[in-house]
């Protein structure tokens, strides 16, 4: 199993408009993170976790011509809308494309982009079927993939996580339960945002991502949803543990 990293940025992106940091006027490629999402690939399936955006420079950033499904982590903007750009990937495959989140989620979405839907569908728009899920669902299959959604709390907004084998991703995340961290156990490898250092009311800090990779055991971790205020790339890695490892738009991983 395959997980390509499309953004690891936050809902402001690095560079940020109108900041002359060190990190948004770095030369470095791995400081330019568009907002955040990823896509996991096994076989021939391959599902996208969240639409934000940068969905139409993520896509061709990184040559993907079809995917299988969406799942979504929760409906704040940067990482919803850029659903409109899936249009070029529903004409390639002519059919619908499944898509999965929270209730709440795919009624907001259903809102934002009520040109999709019911009577009112625009033509030429994409069409996607949307499938409710929670943080109890059981585990299911996506053709080759099974998924194991994940409850997480952004501060005090339920949102979702997901497990793909020894994989977990997780971003936006403040806490989890210890009944949600069960489902975490024996993994290879999990992905977990990281704002910054500061205390945050709805983001993991940099300790408290390290902690709770330490805590569920993980082999190895990697860090995404990243602030500029973090640090550049470089000088974050030197503060690491060598199971941890700072993840970076483009960078693909599996397990």
């Amino acid at each position: 199993m395959k997980l390509t990293f499309l953004g690891t940025g936050t809902s402001q992106g690095i560079p940020t408009i109108g900041c002359d940091c060190d990190v948004c006027l770095s030369q470095n490629s791995k400081d330019n993170r568009l907002r955040s999402s990823v896509i996991i690939t096994q076989n021939d399936t391959s599902l996208l976790i969240d639409t934000g955006p940068d969905l139409r420079q993520q896509m061709l950033n990184n040559s993907i011509l079809d995917i299988d499904a969406i799942l979504y982590t929760h409906e704040h903007n940067d990482h919803v809308i850029g659903l409109d750009d899936i249009r070029p990937l529903y004409f390639r495959r002519r059919s619908n494309i499944p898509t999965y989140g929270l209730v709440r989620v795919l009624d907001e979405i259903k809102l934002r982009f009520s040109y999709m839907f019911g009577d009112s569908v625009y033509p030429g728009v994409a069409q996607i079927d949307t499938h409710a899920i929670h943080q109890d669902t059981e585990s299911f299959k996506i053709e080759h993939i099974t998924v194991t959604p994940i409850g997480v709390m952004h501060g005090n907004l339920p949102i979702l996580g997901y497990r793909f084998g020894n994989i977990a991703y997780i971003t936006d995340a403040s806490s989890i339960s210890e009944e949600q961290m069960k489902k975490l156990s024996n993994l290879e490898i999990v992905v977990v945002n990281a704002l910054q250092r500061k205390e945050h009311h709805s983001h993991f800090t940099l300790e408290k991502a390290l902690n709770f990779i330490e805590t569920i055991g993980a082999k190895t971790g990697y860090l995404t949803h990243l602030s500029h205020l973090m640090g550049s790339h470089d000088n974050i890695s030197l503060e690491l543990p060598d199971h941890v490892h700072v993840a970076y738009d483009g960078l693909v991983i599996s397990a």
